[in-house]
Parts: C-alpha cells; structure tokens; sequence
C-alpha cells in the first residue's frame, strides 16, 4: 500500500503554476488524476457486489473499516468491464461536496506514476472524438509530445449517486477486510 501525500503544487512560478497528476492505464490509453484527490493505491482484492447498483459499480470493499464503494472505471467510459490481472490496483479517492466527504475506489489496469504538468500545457478538453464523455475531461495534460487525458473526477464519480451506493451497503454486514 502506498500513501500519497505530499506537497503538490508548485509555487514558484505564479503564472505558470505546476499540477500534479497520478497516471493511470485503462485499456490502453493513459489517464491523470489530480493527486489532491488521490488518498492511496492499493492492490486489488475481493471485492462484495451490491445488488441491483449500475453496471459500472463493481461493489465495496472495507478499508480498515470503512466501506469505500468500487467503481470499474473501464465499465464506467466503456460499457465493458475490466480485465483483472496482477497490475490492476484500486485507488482510492477523496471526494467533498459541500460537508459532506466520500472515499471511492477505481479499479485501473495500472498505476503509473506521478507527472508534473504546467498549467500552460494542459489544453481544453476536446469538444468531440474523446473516447468517454466530454465532461469527464478536465483537460489534456502535453507530456513528451503526447497528449494525456486528465479527469475530472467529480463528474466521472458523482457523489450523490455514489453515496446511495455506500448507504446501501452500511445497511449489511461490512465485508471481510480483504485490503489494508
């Protein structure tokens, strides 16, 4: 398991500030998340399913005793589910609206690492010809002479949504602890 906590902006340059992102791999394509968001990564383990919950809900998992619902991002652009092999790993997310805090896990073919990307390389998302859907999109983070696609996590994981998911499943007995 590995914590992500660390300073993560760079001040030193108030008109180009510096962003980092944890990158991921989903079928094939590269994928950053702001790593504010990022809480830990960690292998991935049993996983209960809720009945009756979307398709791209693969269930929960107890994190140290706390239920944390799991979502298949490749369920979530894709509409197929993801291929479990022994570099997929969950990372868990912390996402606030208003008071109200929720940790999620994403199930990722593979964890990458973390990139420092200027503000004055990140592009507009695309209007058109993105593979998911155009508000899932923060932006397109330039690396290399490579575009990669930076989420918007509070769109791709819509709290409200997901927080019935985490009611529902306190309601049962909580899973054995299979992580952390």
């Amino acid at each position: 398991m590995e914590r992500v906590r660390e300073k993560t902006r760079d001040t030193e340059s108030v008109e180009d500030p510096v962003f980092r992102y944890l990158t991921f791999q989903l079928s094939g394509e590269t994928y950053g998340i702001d790593i504010l968001h990022v809480r830990e990564i960690i292998e991935f383990g049993s996983i209960t399913p809720i009945p009756m919950m979307p398709d791209f809900i693969a269930g929960v998992i107890n994190l140290r005793g706390s239920v944390v619902p799991v979502v298949d991002l490749n369920c979530r652009f894709s509409e197929s589910r993801a291929q479990i092999t022994k570099r997929t790993s969950i990372i868990v997310i912390e996402l606030r609206k208003d008071d109200f805090q929720l940790d999620i896990g994403v199930v990722v073919d593979l964890v990458n690492d973390v990139l420092e990307i200027r503000k004055s390389d990140i592009e507009p998302a695309p209007k058109f010809g993105a593979k998911i859907r155009t508000d899932f999109i923060e932006g397109m983070g330039k690396v290399d002479g490579s575009f990669l696609i930076l989420l918007q996590v509070e769109n791709v994981l819509d709290v409200d949504e997901l927080s019935v998911v985490e009611a529902l499943a306190s309601e049962t007995d909580p899973p054995p602890e299979a992580n952390g």
